[in-house]
């Protein structure tokens, strides 16, 4: 089979390799649609994950089912079907201890482009097809349910780490499709102002329909100062970091009220380490939490989602702003997603 592959650090390219073996239980997807990541970017360019060679990319797609293993009960070849970008080993200690995106190991539940091949291929594998996959209802476009894969889930995911209450005030550090699906999901969970950062038109635009309040920007000074400014030195109840570096928490946590969160779903390519302000962090003693983590995938979460979706409380579809058809245009997404031109907010490529 023909996928796209990081053949090596910062190369990639078109690659010829046997199609996956199915399991007892597990699944065969010939995808129908598939979107790039951010996430893919940093795994080629910035060698966050290491050195992989050869490994096909991507971890988000929605696709057919062409093969089923002897112990799959749900799902039968035909059926379409969203794939969660994390499928974890439901069976596992780590699942059992309520970290199931950790089975195996330290994000070891994000399989694909990881661990394994990705979904950027003819033909990719799913572990646990009954736990992983969910059914993509007919009248839902692939492109917008290829969002459910990882962009959605990982916003929401920030959310609750972030523990929004009714009324609080939250700051969400960068507004790409994540940082978006956050601004959306901190107004489902009741805050009341939402600040963001971003200055990118195309993605405020976005985040004032998904209810954000105000904006900031790098642009017009620290962040913390103009944060504090307009809560009149108060600071922000929490914040959301989905986009930014490893030196984006020292504003974060200068931002933050005593007893706050500062919630991280921003996956960290490069930098050997996180450095917190001593002072503002009360000397280590202020109560303000640094939380971050993997978001949830399997079924059910997908599954919830959804029905987010359908029952038009969350919009997905106004992430696309890039849609492409045909699986050679796999690689100019993704190099659109490198370069992010000033009018993207996320690619999506059609392949049937």
């Amino acid at each position: 089979m023909k996928g796209f592959a990081m053949l090596g650090a910062g190369k990639t390219g078109w690659i010829e390799k046997s199609r996956p073996v199915c399991g007892a239980l597990d699944a065969i997807i010939r995808p129908v649609a598939v979107s790039p990541c951010t996430s893919d970017v940093h795994t080629v360019w910035e060698g966050a994950l290491g050195e992989r060679k050869d490994m096909i990319l991507g971890h988000e797609a929605v696709g057919e089912v062409v093969e089923v293993g002897s112990l799959v009960r749900d799902f039968a070849p035909g059926d379409r079907v969203i794939v969660t970008a994390i499928t974890p080993d439901w069976g596992s200690e780590a699942a059992q201890r309520g970290f199931a995106m950790h089975a195996g190991g330290m994000l070891a539940g994000w399989k694909f482009s990881n661990y394994k091949d990705g979904v950027f291929a003819e033909f990719f594998h799913v572990n646990e097809a009954d736990a992983n996959l969910a059914r993509l209802p007919d009248d839902l476009d692939p492109g917008t349910a290829c969002m459910l894969c990882d962009m959605m889930p990982t916003g929401f995911h920030a959310a609750e780490l972030a523990d929004i209450q009714f009324g609080e005030s939250v700051c969400v550090i960068g507004i790409g499709p994540v940082g978006l699906m956050a601004v959306r999901a901190c107004v489902l969970r009741g805050a009341g102002d939402v600040f963001c950062v971003g200055t990118r038109k195309v993605c405020m635009d976005a985040a004032k329909q998904y209810g954000a309040t105000d904006f900031l920007s790098y642009k017009n000074g620290d962040l913390a100062e103009q944060i504090l400014d307009r809560t009149k030195g108060k600071g922000v109840d929490k914040v959301i970091v989905a986009g930014g570096n490893a030196d984006t928490f020292d504003a974060a946590i200068r931002m933050l009220k005593p007893g706050g969160i500062v919630a991280n779903v921003n996956y960290l390519g490069s930098g050997d380490y996180v450095k917190l302000p001593r002072a503002a962090w009360g000397c280590g003693m202020a109560h303000k939490q640094l939380r971050g983590g993997l978001m949830p995938g399997g079924r059910l979460r997908a599954e919830r989602l959804l029905r987010l979706i359908e029952t038009g409380r969350v919009d997905p579809s106004l992430l696309l702003t890039h849609k492409f058809y045909g699986f050679s245009h796999v690689e100019q997404a993704l190099y659109l997603m490198k370069d992010k031109t000033p009018d993207l907010i996320k690619p999506v490529v059609y392949l049937a």
